[in-house]
């Protein structure tokens, strides 16, 4: 009997929802503080936010030509197999397992499990207990089946949109007086000496200098806060219509995203003084406590939860299918390529990741295997969008959705996703090439398994 395919459950507004969802994580909630030390003006916080989501929106319509063009389970692996070789997706499939998403599970679970304990008395041990079963929880949903999933991921997405929402509203409201009243309290702006490190150390907040360096590295840690974006293709078969739906959800998604994340910058700085947002550790809060009081506090460690919580549960869904579809193409054991006979769910997939992930919260190692090979992720989103140029090329290759200003965007991506590595290999080279080597282990694995004889013949267009 024919095994059951995967169940095409994702509508246009649970796949905007999941590109939402899955991008606004917790970095937005402290990652501001970052680029404010690197880019203390004004007009440089705003264009670092600006500048990385133009960035990921020309990331997004690269995905969403390729995912109108092979509208398949996998989503980037299947993108980099058809316009390179098997070898190249296959790679990002085993980065994507050992280290990339599952440490992105891992990391994130932890966060929220944090936060957990800002209600719940939590040592060491009962983080990583609540962070473990945060993953089996969201893992357990998605193994039920993608209606449950993507209901839930759109439920919580909703959720925390209407949280941002009520922050900037309410922060605009009554900013104003809690900007006057901080300001008594804490003084005048701190002098640049004050901050030892970044733009504020060499030009402080009264010059508000920066060089184009510290442009870069604040550029990078917004691009982080925007991390995900392309996950949403993972579940290409799972989407009605993934043709129209997935560029569509694409383009809508990181424009919701890019509007909440320049207005909740401008509510911190509404109501914080710059120094105190370049220096906090939980900026989000701050502003909050600034506004509400004290309990300004709690009501953001709870939208980290639900936030945090919302991300993964788009991340736990999308992975396996990349899993499943190496499977299909006999790149990894088949079994992992089949599904619930019931749920058609990639179960085996799923079951497989929650493990792993859970392996690396228990142990603590997602720490050193997530900070080493993260960046790496953008080597292959450059080759995704040198892959679409060659594919242009080619006369078989045919797209329902062509990205704008071709071919400008992929190449300005594919150059931004280049040097974002380079800056990485020239501020950490030993760890970079560390990152990297763990990559390219994969490379024998893939040829010896290949020679096997278990890999299915390759069927790209190239």
């Amino acid at each position: 009997m024919q095994p059951p395919g995967l169940d095409r459950a994702i509508g246009p507004g649970r796949a905007t929802a999941m590109v939402v969802g899955t991008i606004i994580g917790a970095s937005i909630f402290v990652q501001p503080s970052e680029i404010t030390g690197q880019v203390p003006t004004t007009p440089g916080i705003y264009a670092v936010w600006g500048v990385a989501g133009i960035l990921t929106l020309f990331g997004a319509l690269v995905c969403a030509e390729l995912a109108s063009a092979y509208p398949r389970s996998g989503g980037v692996y299947v993108y980099l197999r058809e316009a390179f070789s098997p070898a190249v997706g296959f790679l990002w499939g085993w980065a994507m397992f050992w280290t990339m998403h599952s440490g992105i599970i891992a990391a994130i679970a932890v966060v929220c499990a944090r936060y957990v304990g800002f209600f719940v008395e939590l040592g060491p041990l009962g983080q990583r207990g609540v962070a473990v079963a945060v993953i089996v929880v969201l893992s357990a949903v998605n193994y039920a089946g993608v209606r449950q999933g993507s209901a839930l991921q759109t439920a919580i997405t909703l959720g925390k949109v209407a949280a941002v929402v009520a922050i900037i509203v309410l922060g605009f409201a009554f900013g104003g007086a809690a900007h006057a009243s901080v300001v008594a309290l804490t003084g005048p702006p701190a002098p640049a000496d004050a901050f030892p490190g970044g733009a504020l150390g060499r030009g402080g907040l009264a010059g508000g200098a920066f060089s184009a360096g510290d442009f870069g590295l604040a550029l990078v840690a917004g691009l982080f806060a925007f991390g995900g974006w392309h996950m949403v293709t993972y579940n290409a078969e799972e989407t009605i219509a993934p043709e129209v739906t997935i560029p569509r959800a694409l383009v809508a998604g990181t424009l919701i995203v890019t509007a909440c994340y320049i207005l909740l910058n401008a509510v911190y700085l509404y109501v914080l003084p710059m120094d105190l947002v370049a220096s906090s550790d939980r900026v989000a809060a701050d502003a909050a406590d600034a506004v509400f009081g004290r309990g300004g506090g709690a009501m953001m460690s709870a939208l980290v939860v639900l936030s945090t919580f919302g991300a993964l549960s788009g991340i736990v869904l999308a992975g396996p299918r990349v899993y499943y579809a190496m499977a299909r193409d006999g790149l990894v054991f088949r079994w992992l390529g089949e599904t619930h006979p019931v749920r058609r769910t990639p179960h085996r997939a799923i079951v497989l990741q929650c493990v792993w992930s859970s392996v690396l919260v228990a142990t603590g190692t997602y720490r050193a295997l997530f900070t080493r090979v993260i960046y790496t992720e953008w080597i292959f989103f450059g080759l995704m969008a040198v892959g679409l140029v060659l594919l242009r090329r080619r006369s078989g290759y045919r797209f329902a959705y062509g990205v704008w200003g071709y071919p400008v965007v992929p190449i300005v991506f594919a150059a931004s996703a280049f040097a974002i590595v380079a800056n990485q290999v020239a501020t950490a080279p030993l760890e970079s090439a560390t990152g990297l080597g763990m990559v390219l282990v994969g490379l024998p694995v893939y040829l010896l398994w290949s020679r096997s004889g278990t890999a299915a013949p390759h069927e790209g267009m190239g």
